[in-house]
């Protein structure tokens, strides 16, 4: 599996580093040729100078055949472009983008790019994203506390309240796509097939929303 890394800076090469310990195939882009010297001796990935959101820097680091994308680098606005390259132009579905100013999270939201944020995220989290797959998240605040996440509709929750749905995630129904509208979800709605959920949820149930939503609502 190769993952193609943006940015060689504290975050990006700790990323790099775990990542190449753990046998995967990963590729480091940085503007600045001397931020590689924070990669150990050992390691075994490749580099590849240049700017990260550039389609033929981003050829050259073999992104056709990457699995998943970072975009750790120090701006945002260099994270979400090469972001959305990676997604809209090679069609990677893991990509993630680290941000800095939680203001701009409406923007990221609306791309459906899963981001983090700066001080809370551990590499290790970071590592659990690009290697277990796609997030639900697509905005969390900069304490790491509350995530925004969105969910198709959970087979096991279809005709059931979509106020139930969120309280078993231990948050609360914000919004809901349904024959592709969003809206405000009306109190007493019940969940359809198709829809897609977005939920306000703790950031530390993310991880286990799929198996809170797998088995529906509890008997009564």
């Amino acid at each position: 599996m190769r993952v193609v890394i943006m940015g060689c800076g504290r975050v990006g090469a700790a990323l790099a580093i775990e990542l190449d310990t753990a046998g995967f195939d990963v590729v480091v882009i940085d503007r600045d040729p001397e931020s590689f010297d924070r990669l150990p001796g050992g390691f075994a990935g490749r580099t590849v100078t240049g700017a990260g959101f550039d389609r033929v820097v981003l050829e050259k680091a073999g992104i056709r055949d990457a699995t998943a994308f970072a975009a750790v680098s120090s701006g945002d606005n260099s994270n979400i472009i090469a972001a959305r390259v990676a997604r809209e132009t090679f069609g990677i579905e893991r990509v993630i983008a680290r941000i800095y100013d939680a203001g701009r999270a409406a923007v990221y939201e609306r791309l459906g790019i899963p981001t983090v944020a700066t001080v809370p995220w551990a590499t290790a989290r970071l590592v659990g994203y690009i290697t277990a797959g796609s997030s639900p998240v697509v905005w969390r605040d900069q304490t790491d506390s509350v995530s925004l996440v969105a969910v198709d509709a959970p087979q096991a929750w279809i005709g059931e309240p979509l106020d139930a749905l969120a309280h078993t995630a231990g948050g609360r129904a914000v919004a809901l796509t349904r024959f592709g509208e969003c809206r405000l979800p009306a109190p007493g709605v019940l969940v359809q097939a198709d829809d897609l959920l977005h939920l306000a949820v703790p950031s530390t149930t993310v991880a286990r929303l799929d198996d809170l939503l797998s088995e529906g609502p509890a008997d009564v």
